[in-house]
């Protein structure tokens, strides 16, 4: 079975849409088509130039990695390093490079993080640092007689979610007044009067980057030639999207039986921790990857435990006796994230081939 590449794209960016990446990230499609035609994908953390030998020996003509292999700016491709040559092999080859990186870390149901929290059987999880600034609010005016259907459309297309609950908005009714001029074809009215009719102002909220989709529907369902409508960014924080997560174990556990059960359910050689003050352990926060930005996050909410990677000496003595900070390494705390991708698109393709890398790219080896 193939796919066309913009349909792979769409199903990943449904869960993590680009919107949601940090201002120096990457993501997103960097090499090829998205009218390609994939026939099977492999599936890595991240992309190399062994990756793409991979990628070639087993015939997969499209590579989808959580780091992107592109992050600043390519000012020539003549092999002079490792990406230069995985960019141009991917090409010659005709293999798309797609990656979804902090898209995919800032969303709760999904995501990075969510996956690490599974596997260490955490329960009641919430975002540990909401977004704020993503959503945003759209009033419309239009004639009562029409509102139902233009709340409707707002609906369809995505507007009024908010956490577990749909269809939400506001609405109140007021008296509206235009004079139609010259040039204009108005659905209401007469040129050159003024009229006043009752209208209802509908309030409605929404992810920023669905935005064109509900004006669309706005527009298409509106019957004025003139819309009168305005669009405002909240500064609401959002609780689905956000870094790092927090959540409970089913039952406490002493610091010991815990550092046992981090080894071994993400399957740990060897990693750092601080000395451990409390008594019990209870409450854990969790950012896959680098997250040295969250140690005060994670003491704020009061966790026990803070589990994140690349964390600086001097980062270390932030813990102040308040919670136990492990460093677990960034490849072994996202290395999970590979069968998160392939999740996600084994329920939408079934019957669509994607392979798990089996390049070792951790840069880092450890001598015991």
């Amino acid at each position: 079975m193939s796919v066309k590449l913009f349909q792979i794209i769409h199903e990943i960016e449904s869960i993590a849409p680009l919107y949601l990446q940090e201002p120096y990230d990457n993501s997103g499609l960097l090499v090829g088509n998205k009218n390609q035609e994939i026939h099977q994908a492999l599936v890595c953390l991240d992309c190399t130039e062994a990756v793409i030998d991979e990628a070639i020996a087993k015939n997969c003509n499209l590579v989808i990695a959580h780091h992107p292999l592109i992050f600043g700016g390519l000012k020539r491709l003549v092999g002079q390093n490792d990406v230069q040559r995985a960019v141009v092999k991917a090409i010659q080859h005709n293999i798309a490079l797609y990656a979804c990186h902090t898209n995919l870390d800032n969303v709760l149901k999904h995501g990075v993080n969510e996956k690490i929290a599974q596997k260490l059987e955490l329960n009641h999880l919430k975002v540990l640092q909401p977004k704020k600034n993503i959503l945003q609010k759209l009033s419309v005016f239009v004639p009562t007689d029409n509102a139902q259907t233009l709340t409707d459309a707002l609906f369809t297309a995505g507007a009024g979610n908010i956490g577990n609950y749909s269809e939400c908005g506001f609405s109140h009714e007021g008296q509206g007044s235009f004079k139609p001029n010259d040039g204009s074809k108005p659905t209401i009215g007469q040129l050159g009067t003024r009229e006043v009719l009752t209208e209802t102002k509908i309030e409605v909220v929404f992810p920023a980057w669905k935005s064109s989709e509900i004006l669309s529907a706005m527009f298409d369902a509106h019957p004025y030639e003139e819309v009168a409508y305005h669009l405002v960014t909240m500064e609401n924080a959002v609780h689905e999207f956000g870094s790092g997560v927090v959540g409970e174990l089913a039952n406490s556990m002493s610091k010991i039986d815990f550092l046992n059960h981090l080894k071994e359910k993400m399957e740990l050689d060897v990693f750092k921790h601080t000395e451990f003050f409390g008594v019990e352990i209870k409450k854990v926060a969790i950012c896959g990857g680098s997250g040295a930005f969250l140690i005060q996050r994670a003491k704020s909410v009061n966790a026990d435990v803070y589990i994140s990677s690349d964390i600086k000496y001097h980062e270390f003595f932030d813990a102040e006796k308040q919670l136990m900070i492990c460093d677990i390494g960034h490849f072994e705390s996202e290395k999970y994230t590979i069968d998160l991708i392939m999740d996600i698109l084994s329920k939408k393709f079934p019957n669509f081939a994607t392979i798990f890398a089996h390049t070792n790219t951790n840069p880092i080896q450890y001598y015991r």
